[in-house]
């Protein structure tokens, strides 16, 4: 690498895709600088209210009327809370906008450890038919990689960061490298006997966790505690985050700096070597504006604010960006639909109760459109993740009686909630405010995504089967709803900078390369060119570490 620099990489973004970055080119040898717009949270230090009860809380952990009928828009959607606020984006801080007609949720977060601290770990590899659907069924954007490709960068992460589940030797679903699952309660397991012997083919599976069911003492991490505090932040490094395992390792090798509160506005650009020369990025606690040069930028911001970076990468006076050669860049924005929900009652088993707070329950792998045709109105599927549990009786009358009586448990519930894929639309897009920017001086990202006719129909078969199926395996008092659907609501936002084989057509190639530099990568969620119907961060993993092994290997190449 340039003995010039200062750095050899440098790694946008500290989230599960940036943390990894970090790690792995520092255990390559490169020197480091990570840079991250969020404040600084240390693994244990800064979590406030880590195991702490509802009434040590403020608020007792619920967040106040006034402030969710605000234009605070993460309080709207339940996600954040008085204990885990820190962690996010103030929107009010730092806004933006959609065009009229289109809503969207861009739901950030504000610290360092990014998305890690506060996803919820359902972690997945998509299957085969995910890598080649696009291409079956004349959807625009074939995938330049296929399944194999990434499969065994799938295992390098699941045997680091540990992912607890059950073998299914499901096509639909591949099996990863597991600890043991965390098991189904006496309710689960009764609903899962019915519903597989009432559909035949359907499962009913134990959930798959970057949950620890076993202790990894290298990493200095202990297995779960069964807290369901998880958002909070977990000083057992229970789950897997930046701050408990990639941050580490990185800094372990001495070849990490780490700056917080440092929001990247652009990349600066050599438009004859069409190679990134540096970042620019403002401090944001002083406002003082700084390039720093390296060899090699690892893009990792998260899909949205890795997108913003890219547009916002520009001659002066100009409106394109250097790496949208292809015009494809801000366009195939896609998410998760998922706000469809079924629940009912299990008759019996009064006697019986739980005991921990386990952080996740159940999955019902993808059942549609996976086998020969089928004539359902819409392409692609959908799963169900859920559990069963039982409340404590609410409060009735007072004094003894009502105390006595929250002494008892209501009945066994059961609930799932659907997550369906979103096909990759051109129009779904992004693009930079013509005229209104933040407090850093960077255009405000303008959002137009919407859901269409295919997402819709596929949750109303996904509403319809649910009850079916509920309704089969013997539960009692079954409904169901079916909420608003905003894109970005289930924070599973990808696109916007997608890889493919034809330059013309797409801005990264199969390594999560630019096109346009050859020493930019950029591989969080905006590199996507579809979304499979299961979580994504497993993938982004996989696919940084893939892309970090490339990037080295072709510096040291090339002599550089």
């Amino acid at each position: 690498m340039a003995s010039t620099n200062r750095f050899d990489a440098i790694v946008i973004g500290s989230g599960v895709s940036g943390g990894f970055a970090a790690k792995e080119l520092t255990e390559k040898g490169l020197r480091v600088l990570m840079l991250d717009r969020g404040v600084m949270v240390e693994h244990g230090e800064d979590y406030t209210y880590d195991g702490k009860p509802a009434y040590e809380v403020p608020a007792r952990n619920i967040m106040p009327k006034p402030l969710i009928e605000s234009d605070y828009f993460i309080a709207k959607n339940g996600y954040v809370s008085p204990s885990n606020r820190r962690f996010y984006n103030d929107d009010r801080l730092n806004p933006y906008a959609y065009d009229e007609g289109s809503k969207f949720f861009w739901i950030r977060p504000g610290a360092v450890g990014g998305k890690s601290l506060i996803w919820g770990r359902w972690s997945f590899r998509w299957s085969a038919d995910d890598f080649e659907a696009n291409k079956r069924e004349g959807i625009d954007g074939d995938w330049p990689i296929r399944y194999d490709d990434i499969a065994p960068w799938y295992s390098k992460v699941e045997n680091y960061i540990g992912v607890s589940g059950s073998r299914e030797n499901l096509p639909q679903l591949p099996d990863s490298e597991f600890q043991p699952p965390m098991p189904m309660n006496i309710a689960e397991k009764w609903v899962k006997q019915r519903l597989e012997t009432q559909f035949p083919g359907r499962k009913l599976i134990n959930a798959r966790l970057s949950n620890l069911t076993e202790d990894k003492p290298e990493q200095n991490r202990t297995k779960c505690q069964m807290r369901n505090q998880c958002g909070n932040g977990c000083s057992f490094g229970a789950y897997f985050s930046t701050q408990a395992v990639t941050l580490p390792a990185a800094r372990a090798t001495g070849r990490l700096t780490l700056r917080s509160d440092a929001v990247v506005t652009n990349l600066e650009y050599d438009p004859v070597r069409k190679r990134v020369t540096g970042v620019r990025f403002v401090d944001a606690r002083t406002r003082q504006a700084e390039v720093v040069n390296a060899d090699l930028v690892f893009l990792c911001a998260s899909a949205m604010a890795s997108t913003q970076i890219l547009m916002n990468s520009r001659a002066a006076g100009s409106g394109r960006s250097h790496f949208d050669s292809s015009g494809t860049l801000g366009k195939y924005v896609m998410d998760h639909i998922f706000r469809v929900g079924i629940e009912g009652e299990i008759p019996g088993m009064s006697e019986y109760i739980e005991y921990g707070r386990r952080p996740g329950g159940i999955y019902i792998p993808r059942f549609r459109n996976i086998g020969a045709d089928e004539n359902l109105g819409f392409k692609r599927g959908y799963g169900y993740q859920g559990g069963a549990h039982r409340d404590v009786a609410p409060p009735v009358g007072f004094g003894a009686s009502m105390k006595h009586g929250m002494r008892k448990y209501a009945p066994w519930k059961f609930h799932i909630s659907a997550f369906g894929e979103c096909l990759p639309y051109r129009d779904n897009s992004v693009s930079l405010h013509a005229d209104k920017v933040d407090r850093f001086g960077v255009p405000l990202m303008r959002f137009d995504v919407r859901f269409r006719e295919n997402e819709l129909r596929m949750m109303a078969d996904a509403r319809t089967q649910g009850e079916a199926m509920l309704k089969a395996a013997g539960l009692g008092s079954v409904r169901s709803w079916e909420g608003e659907h905003v894109p970005g609501d289930a924070i599973h936002e990808m696109g916007g900078a997608r890889m493919g084989a034809d330059p013309r057509s797409s801005v990264l190639n199969s390594w999560s390369q630019a096109h346009d530099a050859s020493n930019l990568y950029v591989t969080d969620g905006a590199q996507m060119a579809s979304v499979s119907c299961v979580n994504p961060s497993l993938t982004f993993m996989a696919l940084t570490v893939r892309a970090a092994d490339h990037a080295v290997r072709t510096l040291r190449s090339a002599g550089t």
